[in-house]
């Protein structure tokens, strides 16, 4: 059940067709997860727990640094050197203080994914790096539980919404991973992308409007123009195929 006090912060969007106060009562029940507290993490969550969802389950394994403050909006000046996942939850307080903030100082990989992926209603993959997204891709499809994923380079960026079992999924795109190297990004990028997953948790734990399924959007912040690119869900992947769920 809403407070009265939830009731007038959340206004706004139980106006929404369809969204209304049930709605507004499934995004209190949630618990989203989101791998990453960076460019793409940040926006996210912000708006996440500006939306009221009930416990945000936010996973980094870096310290702040200077170089990280034109983009990653969750983190300033006087948090450099500290842990993000420390000062992200800091932040989301303050924006909201009704809002569980579950802040895991971990680095995921293989031996610890599953546990850290587990009881959640939604992945937000915020992540850099393909080996990683393939590990959340992987348990996402394990937990039957969709993931949100987004990509960013310079003024371009990417995103796509996977349903287990229904569409395709990360590794029926992309079949191998690229040497991580650092790569150029305007803030402005991933504040984009970033506000589209967070879009795409939302509707789908309310069950409103058509979800970024089978298909990769693509903004292209120089020419400003949005485009999608049709994906089909491979019988033979390696993660979604038919032998492997």
């Amino acid at each position: 059940m809403l407070t009265p006090e939830e009731k007038i912060r959340y206004d706004r969007q139980i106006m929404i067709t369809g969204f209304g106060v049930d709605g507004q009562e499934k995004l209190k029940r949630a618990r989203a997860l989101i791998a990453g507290s960076g460019g793409l993490g940040s926006p996210a969550a912000i708006y996440l727990a500006a939306a009221g969802i009930g416990t945000i389950r936010i996973i980094d394994h870096d310290k702040v640094e200077l170089s990280n403050l034109n983009r990653q909006i969750l983190h300033g000046d006087k948090d450099i050197g500290r842990k993000k996942i420390e000062s992200a939850k800091e932040k989301l307080g303050q924006i909201n203080g009704s809002v569980q903030i579950e802040a895991l100082h971990e680095t995921i990989d293989e031996n610890n994914v599953d546990e850290l992926t587990a009881h959640c209603d939604v992945i937000i993959d915020a992540m850099d790096n393909l080996p990683t997204r393939f590990l959340l891709n992987k348990a996402a499809i394990k937990h039957r539980v969709p993931f949100i994923h987004g990509a960013v380079y310079g003024l371009e960026g990417r995103a796509m919404t996977v349903i287990p079992g229904e569409t395709a999924c990360l590794g029926c795109i992309y079949q191998g991973a690229p040497p991580k190297v650092k790569f150029p990004v305007l803030g402005t990028t991933p504040g984009v992308i970033g506000t589209i997953q967070a879009t795409e948790a939302i509707k789908f734990i309310t069950g409103i409007g058509e979800l970024l399924t089978d298909r990769i959007l693509i903004y292209d912040g120089l020419k400003m123009k949005f485009s999608e690119i049709a994906v089909k869900r491979n019988p033979e992947c390696r993660y979604c195929g038919k032998m492997n769920i």
